[in-house]
C-alpha cells in the first residue's frame, strides 16, 4: 500500500504560509459573491488577491484547467468553469481554490448564499458545513481515513442529507492530489493510518437530493447532480498533529 507523506516542520510552516493565503482569499471572495457579479469576475479577483500575497494559483494549468477558482453554482457540484454568467438573488455557490507557495499547495473551499436563500439550500449549507468540522474533530495522530469518513457522513445523514460519495477528500502537498484519497463515507477503524505530520483536504460535498449521480456538462468539467438537486462544498487543508490537527487552510 502506498504511504502517506510526512512532511517535515520546515514544509509545515510553508504549508501555514499557503494556507494564510487561501484563507484570506476565500474570505475576501465571499464577500464579493452577491447578486451581479460573474463568476470569471470572482476569478479574475481571486487569481489577483493571491499574487498579491505571494502565492500562485495552484489550479491553474492543472490537467489544462485554464482558472485560478473553481465556481460552482446550485446544481453545479465541483469544477465549474468561471464564465460571464452572473450571480443571482437565491443562488448558493461554492468558490474552490488552491494555493502554491514555495511549492507547498493548499486546497479549500466555501460554499455561500447569494442575497435571501432557501432554507433548504440553509440546511444544506449549515449541515454540509458541521460535517467538515466533525471531520475535522476526528483527526489525531494514527487516526485512519475511515474515522474521518465515518464522521462526516453521520452529520450529513443525521441533517437528512446525501453525501457524493464519488468526490472525495485527499492528500496533497507538492502536488494538488496525493494519496491518500478520503472520502466521505466509511467505517471507524478503516483505510489508510495517517501519521503525524501528514497533510490532507477534508471536503464533505453533499446534496439535498435524492440520489448522487452526478453529469458532467459539456465544457468537460463541470460536474452538476444529475436531478437537478441543490449541493454544496465545504474543505479544509488540515495537517495531522499527535492529539489532532491544525488547521491550516
Amino acid at each position: 500500500m502506498p504511504q502517506c507523506q510526512i512532511f517535515t516542520p520546515a514544509e509545515i510552516a510553508l504549508f501555514r504560509k499557503s494556507g494564510s493565503i487561501l484563507r484570506g482569499c476565500l474570505d475576501f471572495l465571499a464577500g464579493k459573491a452577491v447578486a451581479g457579479i460573474s463568476t470569471l469576475e470572482l476569478d479574475r479577483l481571486s487569481e489577483e488577491y493571491i499574487r498579491s500575497k505571494g502565492g500562485i494559483p495552484a489550479f491553474k494549468g492543472y490537467k489544462g484547467f485554464a482558472h485560478t477558482l473553481c465556481t460552482s453554482i446550485n446544481e453545479e457540484v465541483v469544477h465549474g468553469i468561471p464564465t460571464k454568467r452572473v450571480l443571482k438573488d437565491g443562488d448558493i455557490i461554492s468558490l474552490d481554490c488552491g494555493v502554491a507557495y514555495e511549492g507547498i499547495i493548499t486546497d479549500a473551499c466555501v460554499s455561500v448564499g447569494v442575497g435571501i436563500i432557501t432554507k433548504e439550500a440553509a440546511h444544506l449549507l449549515d449541515v454540509t458545513k458541521r460535517a467538515l468540522d466533525a471531520g475535522v474533530a476526528a483527526v489525531r495522530g494514527g487516526c485512519r481515513v475511515g474515522d474521518i469518513s465515518s464522521a462526516v457522513q453521520q452529520v450529513v445523514e443525521g441533517g437528512g442529507l446525501l453525501c457524493v460519495s464519488a468526490l472525495t477528500g485527499h492528500g496533497l502537498g507538492y502536488t494538488v492530489h496525493q494519496f491518500p484519497d478520503v472520502p466521505n463515507i466509511g467505517k471507524r477503524g478503516t483505510g489508510a493510518t495517517l501519521p503525524v505530520g501528514t497533510a490532507i483536504a477534508i471536503e464533505p460535498i453533499v446534496t439535498s437530493g435524492l440520489s448522487d449521480s452526478l453529469s458532467q456538462g459539456d465544457d468537460g468539467w463541470t460536474l452538476s447532480m444529475q436531478d437537478g438537486a441543490l449541493s454544496a462544498h465545504f474543505e479544509h487543508t488540515i495537517v495531522v498533529t499527535e492529539k489532532g490537527c491544525e488547521v491550516v487552510a
